[in-house]
């Protein structure tokens, strides 16, 4: 594990030391994620998003003594710290990482292109594990934070690093490649991705070979001439494929079978046959990458193909969802390297609904690590995060029982996976968060499935890292001292409250709102504690407003009355609410000729007091609508004026919805209130949620017959029909029905055929080959965006959220 001081930090990266020449193993630039904090150097980033630097007293109050600033604070605060003070900490970090890099002489691989940067690195590190200590990227940590975080893992028992390069704009790829400083490049394809940030294609395309420019080996396919062209220019060895005779490896013939493909190729005078695991384009793609490397590395062909064989699509994400007995499961079992348990278990903390945690967890991967201090670190990592049981599978795990026992975890320990899936019945799962992480090796994915509550196959998936990243972009777009309201009402948009509003509060939103009572009791039950504006309160619910610490609308005097009546009838007083004012919406709230009435009241009294006053803006999204967009604001600010003078103290203002954060800036206030942006479907924001299912039968039709209910599906042609699992029940409207809808299988859309059914649907899929039964199927998400089925449906993006069935599972996942 590497160790510096301060004063070697501060030297190589041109800053200078103030207080204690302390040292450090590990980096952390995220205060909520310390996992040993004595031997942790906090590096406070500054984005245009969030200054590292607000977040220095929260690093230290954890143990954290070792800082890299470009802001000095007082000292004073920071009792035996040390701190760098640095221009850049980000260039400060990349320069200590090459420092870093610069001690280990074994071969380091590079990897970018557009897309599949992860999927060969991941799939060339399962074919490669068992003959090399590799080191490797966690997860797709390829930006210029995540390079340096990656590199900083190398140590002298490695014999092989494997580190992916991203990049977005011009610049970027010079820094990434004087950290990595690679010696073997390859390169997987030229794509759209972040086309935005250069001139054209060509253009980007000469930015990513910058991160070849030393290399001594290049990798990479030819059958694109704009990356021949560019290749014919490298100055190293070219191990390029293709289909043509001129390249390193041609490639002859391409065979698609059921679920494999057999790839037939010629390099150095001897022909190959290698059986692939997969039929599509992409996946072929990425897999003939890692075989040239294996070939350069001297593998044999038999070698390649059992190595070929162990391959699976890769699920690179964290996925939460219910389980059995009332429980809640975060499924991990992607890879198991300690950083990577680090980070699912902070993650599940973060999501955490139970008491009690039980880990189930595979031998560690060592990739050259010391066992002795890897395993007691483990031991002290469960022990400080509180866990509750440990379920571990593995010799080494055996071995090392005994701490675990002794940091005082229950434990549980099985030879294998046979052998706990066996026993899974005897063993009690009841309102706990349980975590299943393991090496792909041992296919936890089946300890899993066991605890999975629901088993429908059709799944809306919601990407927590999308959302925070919306969240981040309209938090971008407001004032740093204007809060923020996120809306979580109607379960989530459909989304899930509780997780939602979990990773809210973990991003340090300033408010929630709710629509009903009920809403706001399940976030306190699921340990939010975020304040809460719930919208529609009942008068039945007063008790529950004050038992769980949820915060009414006030909208009118017939609810103001009696919502103060029961206060005095209980002796309460200072109940914070929020004051609905109507300056056009006209659905709920004093109008303005009423609020000299309503300060009148709030004056005579002191069971409630005002923490917000707000209201509607009715078109805040309609160009045509600026002037009355305008109005509004300017009547809300003269009502709230006039009754902060008449009550005597200040209160919140808000009355900016989504559009108006991005539109109208003068109506942002004191706080602003963020409702659908929040999933995405604007400019700079990222798709959150994403209905997928299977294919449940696949059957051929003679022209001239019927599909469907009504025989309204009329086939004009000899058709391959596609039954998937979804219906109206799900949320998939009868409205897309005969074409109007389509779903999208293997890179192309499928019309629907005949009339939506309750539970299924069928799809023309005459002219999309290889799908097989069980292929996915995406209703909508990366390829058709939820707003094209709701227009297809003639109604908006908000019904189609709410409008998803309860009985279609949630799977909530980061990455």
């Amino acid at each position: 594990m590497a160790n510096y001081t301060l004063n070697q930090l501060a030297s190589l990266s041109n800053g200078s030391v103030t207080g204690a020449n302390n040292s450090f193993s590990l980096l952390a630039y995220d205060s909520r994620k310390i996992a040993f904090p004595a031997s942790t150097i906090f590096i406070a980033l500054t984005t245009e998003r969030r200054n590292g630097h607000h977040f220095l007293a929260d690093a230290y109050q954890q143990g954290v003594r070792s800082f890299l600033v470009s802001e000095m604070p007082d000292a004073n605060q920071f009792e035996g710290s040390g701190f760098v003070v640095v221009e850049n900490t980000l260039d400060a970090l990349q320069q200590l990482a090459a420092t870093h890099r610069k001690q280990f002489n074994y071969p380091v691989v590079a990897i970018t292109g557009s897309n599949g940067k992860t999927i060969v690195k991941e799939w060339l590190y399962e074919m490669l594990e068992n003959e090399w200590q590799v080191v490797r990227s966690p997860k797709s940590f390829n930006s210029q934070l995540g390079v340096p975080l990656s590199v900083w893992q190398m140590v002298e028992a490695h014999e092989l690093g494997i580190f992916e390069a991203g990049i977005s704009k011009p610049g970027e790829m010079q820094k990434l490649e004087a950290v990595i400083q690679p010696t073997i490049g390859i390169f997987t394809m030229l794509g759209d991705a972040h086309n935005e940030g250069f001139l054209d294609a060509e253009h980007k395309l000469r930015q990513k070979f910058l991160l070849f420019q030393h290399c001594e080996l290049l990798i990479c396919c030819t059958n694109d001439l704009r990356v021949k062209e560019m290749a014919a220019g490298f100055n190293g060895r070219l191990l390029d494929w293709s289909n043509h005779s001129s390249s390193w490896m041609q490639v002859t013939s391409i065979q698609h079978q059921h679920n494999h493909s057999l790839v037939t190729c010629v390099c150095m005078a001897a022909h190959f046959n290698f059986m692939v695991p997969f039929t599509d384009d992409a996946s072929i793609e990425n897999t003939m990458h890692c075989i040239a490397m294996c070939l350069h590395l001297g593998m044999s062909e038999t070698a390649i193909n059992q190595r070929l064989a162990l391959l699976r699509h890769l699920d690179m994400r964290l996925q939460w969802k219910r389980a059995i007995h009332q429980c809640h499961l975060l499924n991990d079992s992607y890879s198991n390297d300690f950083t990577s348990l680090v980070q699912a278990i902070e993650y599940l903390q973060q999501q955490s609904r139970h008491s009690k945690t039980t880990v189930i967890l595979s031998d560690l991967s060592t990739e050259g690590d010391d066992l002795n201090l890897l395993y007691q670190q483990l031991a002290s990592l469960l022990a400080q995060k509180n866990i509750t049981r440990l379920i571990c599978v593995g010799p080494h795990m055996k071995l090392y029982a005994h701490g675990f026992a002794d940091a005082g975890l229950e434990v549980i320990h099985f030879a294998g996976t046979k052998e706990l899936t066996e026993a899974f019945s005897s063993i009690a799962f009841h309102d706990e968060d349980i975590l299943v992480k393991g090496g792909r090796q041992y296919e936890f994915e089946k300890i899993a499935a066991l605890l999975e509550a629901q088993q429908h196959q059709t799944v809306l998936e919601i990407n927590l890292s999308a959302l925070s990243h919306n969240l981040n972009y309209y938090r971008s777009l407001i004032a740093p001292q204007t809060k923020l309201m996120v809306m979580v009402k109607a379960f989530g948009y459909g989304s899930g409250d509780a997780e939602i509003a979990r990773t809210l509060q973990f991003n340090k939103v300033d408010y929630l709102a709710v629509a009903y009572v009920d809403e706001g009791i399940a976030l306190r039950n699921a340990g939010v504690h975020l304040p809460v504006m719930v919208l529609n309160t009942e008068p039945a619910a007063f008790e529950a407003v004050e038992q769980y610490n949820l915060e009414p609308e006030v909208y009118s005097f017939e609810f103001l009355k009696t919502l103060l009546q029961w206060c005095r009838s209980k002796g309460i007083t200072n109940m914070p609410v929020h004051v609905k004012v109507d300056t056009g919406m006209h659905r709920l709230g004093f109008s303005m000729e009423e609020m000299d009435e309503l300060s009148e009241m709030l004056v005579q009294q002191r069971e409630l007091i005002v923490k917000s006053v707000f209201t509607h803006l009715v078109a805040s999204e309609d160009a045509e609508e600026d002037a009355f967009t305008l109005h509004q604001a300017q009547d809300f600010s003269k009502a709230c004026n006039n009754l902060e003078e008449k009550i005597g103290y200040s209160f919140l203002r808000h009355a900016a919805n989504t559009a108006a954060i991005s539109r109208h800036p003068a109506a942002h206030f004191d706080m602003v209130r963020l409702g659908v942006g929040l999933y995405g479907g604007s400019a700079n924001t990222q798709p959150v949620m994403q209905l997928m299912t299977t294919v449940a039968q696949i059957k051929k039709v003679k022209g001239g017959e019927t599909v469907g209910y009504g025989r309204s599906g009329k086939l004009l042609r000899d058709s391959v029909i596609a039954t998937v699992r979804i219906g109206y029940a799900d949320g998939f409207r009868r409205a897309l029905s005969n074409g109007v809808g389509a779903m999208w299988v293997k890179g192309k859309l499928a019309p629907v055929l005949g009339k939506v059914c309750m539970d299924m649907t069928m799809l023309d899929i005459t002219d999309i080959p290889n799908v097989q039964e069980g292929d996915a199927v995406e209703v909508f998400g990366k390829n058709i965006s939820i707003g094209t089925v709701a227009k297809q449906c003639g109604t908006i993006t908000y019904e189609m959220m709410t409008g998803i069935s309860q009985r279609v599972k949630r799977v909530y996942f980061e990455g």
